[in-house]
């Protein structure tokens, strides 16, 4: 609800306010540099880095102060606030997991600040809160950040973010009673919860000095194994690297309980190791994959080998199985091969692998047999995103959520045995999808390569140059931008606004080559390509320059500094 706000459409308002002169309080600079190998980097802001101190929270209040007194002036703000409340006011649910004998969902009234978590007997049962984040404390700042079950389902541990904190803490609840136990972790960081047994492995690491808890550097990070009943001083530590601080440390089980898989990242690195542990014979950690050439992430295992999707030699990602007795490359067995689209993720489901694909930025869910051969697709509704197809291999029934851009999240019940499809909730959003056109161009950037845009407006809309649009992209991090649903861009569509965004290399939609297209010394593709798609836009008689906004958070926040820089005029 806070983020409904926060949402101004400036384009909306731009002729009212474009006469104001705006006195932005002075931002003092200080005298520090940088010395980078020899270069001298200008750091006169480096004060503003410290987010406790008086003066930096000084800053932040004279910007807030200048920033509501601009918009207070709005004469139709009431007006936004009011149509995105109506619109926001609808209940949203989650796709169901099935835990043993009972489903457990999220559900969202409407205008709750945090969707409550639900657990019922069987889908036709009576629903049953069973956390209620909104309850975690008065002011709200306090959210349900990790939920894991044991393999028995009698009991569930659950992690708690303090104030948006990165630092978790660690409940554990019984399921029945939904009473919690007086087990208690704290200092968990970057990582989740997975049972085995009467216990669950976790990260965690050394607790900090007091008043030292946003400053300590996260290194040394370690997996534990916590018994329920325990104290966590005497929780067992399962693996540490004091050679690598900067590696986290991720377990997860099989399904059978054979084997620990502990995933290994070194720092920000896109690469990862992979070591595992046979939990039946109690044998010592050993290492699956110690290169950190590429990506590795094991599904589960089939006997006593591994299903692992990697991108090695294969960018846009392929199945193997791996014996862990010759791990060796030379010894894997291609399972699923790689294709032109992208694997983004891979589940067992009644002995069958659900394979969703990226293909030019929309998803398609393709069905294989154990050995990798190719059974069929599942039918989506139109192009857009899709979740879910969660659950255990013996499964014949599953749930996933679809949405696009005017396509609000819906939930399907998926009968696996005969490859069908049906609506289990839908969105009761209060606008009409069947106003608004989406379609999907690919433009030239400066060095010729494709990009795709989506663009999506009112049907009927007159493309003669005139209408206000919005552009948005991101462009990094291994990151794909997809089409989803977002209340907040309904406003702009019904004021005759275009929306359109672009999918920039540096990003996931075409693999890794993608990827490493728009990173480091390559980074300048970036700019260019969303250069590019404003320049068609306008050329295409979508907008003007005068009419075109752009938006971009966190590494899109960057390349909006640079394209308003390097391209001021558009």
């Amino acid at each position: 609800m806070k983020n409904i706000f926060r949402i101004i459409l400036f384009f909306l308002i731009a002729s009212y306010l474009s006469a104001q002169t705006i006195k932005y309080p002075a931002t003092k600079k200080i005298d520090h540099k940088d010395n980078y190998h020899g270069t001298i980097v200008p750091d006169p802001y480096r004060w503003l880095e410290d987010p406790n101190s008086e003066e930096t929270k000084k800053w932040v209040e004279e910007q807030n102060n200048i920033t509501y007194e601009y918009l207070d002036k709005i004469p139709f703000r009431e007006k936004i606030k009011n149509r995105l409340t109506e619109l926001w006011n609808y209940e949203r649910y989650s796709a169901p997991s099935k835990i043993g004998d009972f489903y457990v969902y999220s559900k969202n009234d409407g205008l709750q600040e945090q969707s409550v978590l639900y657990i019922q007997k069987g889908l036709n049962g009576q629903p049953e809160v069973f956390l209620d984040p909104n309850k975690f404390s008065n002011d709200g700042s306090v959210s349900l950040a990790g939920l894991s079950f044991s393999k028995d389902y009698k009991f569930a541990s659950y992690m708690i973010s303090k104030g948006g904190s990165d630092w978790r803490e660690i409940f554990v609840m019984d399921v029945n009673s939904r009473q919690l136990l007086p087990d208690y972790i704290k200092w968990s960081k970057f990582g989740g919860m997975t049972w085995y047994k009467d216990g669950f492995y976790y990260n965690r690491y050394d607790e900090p000095l007091p008043g030292e808890e946003l400053k300590q550097a996260n290194e040394y990070q370690k997996l534990f194994y916590h018994k329920l009943g325990t104290n966590q001083s005497d929780d067992i530590l399962i693996w540490e690297d004091k050679e690598n601080p900067k590696r986290l440390f991720g377990a997860m089980v099989t399904e059978d309980e054979k084997y620990l898989i502990i995933n290994v990242l070194q720092g920000s690195s896109s690469f990862n190791g992979v070591m595992y542990k046979d939990l039946q014979s109690n044998s010592e950690i050993k290492w699956l994959f110690d290169q950190f050439d590429s990506r590795y992430s094991v599904i589960d295992n089939i006997d006593n080998n591994f299903l692992v999707l990697t991108n090695y030699e294969a960018p846009n990602g392929k199945l193997i199985l791996v014996d862990p007795s010759k791990p060796e490359k030379e010894n894997w067995k291609t399972i699923i091969s790689e294709s032109k689209n992208v694997i983004q993720g891979i589940s067992i489901l009644d002995d069958k692998l659900f394979v969703t694909y990226l293909k030019d930025a929309n998803n398609k869910v393709s069905v294989f047999d154990i050995t990798g051969k190719y059974l069929y697709d599942v039918e989506l509704p139109t192009l857009g995103t899709v979740s879910g197809f969660g659950g255990e291999r013996k499964e014949t029934e599953t749930f996933y959520t679809f949405t696009s851009f005017t396509y609000p999240p819906t939930t399907f019940k998926y009968d696996i045995r005969n490859n069908k499809s049906e609506i289990f909730r839908k969105s009761d959003v209060k606008f009409d999808m069947t106003d608004y056109e989406t379609k999907q161009i690919f433009y030239e950037s400066k060095d010729g390569t494709k990009i795709p845009l989506f663009i999506v407006h009112k049907k009927g809309l007159k493309l003669d140059g005139s209408n206000p649009a919005l552009l948005y992209a991101y462009g990094g991090f291994n990151i794909s931008m997809q089409p989803g649903f977002s209340v907040a861009r309904i406003p702009l569509l019904e004021n005759n606004v275009i929306y359109a965004m672009a999918c920039l290399r540096g990003g996931s939609e075409y693999g890794e080559e993608w990827h490493k297209a728009g990173m480091l010394e390559k980074k300048q593709n970036v700019f260019d390509d969303f250069i590019a798609a404003a320049e068609w836009l306008i050329k295409n008689k979508y907008t003007s320059p005068e009419k075109l906004a752009i938006q971009g958070g966190s590494n899109g926040g960057l390349l909006i500094g640079a394209v308003v820089n390097q391209r001021p005029e558009l």
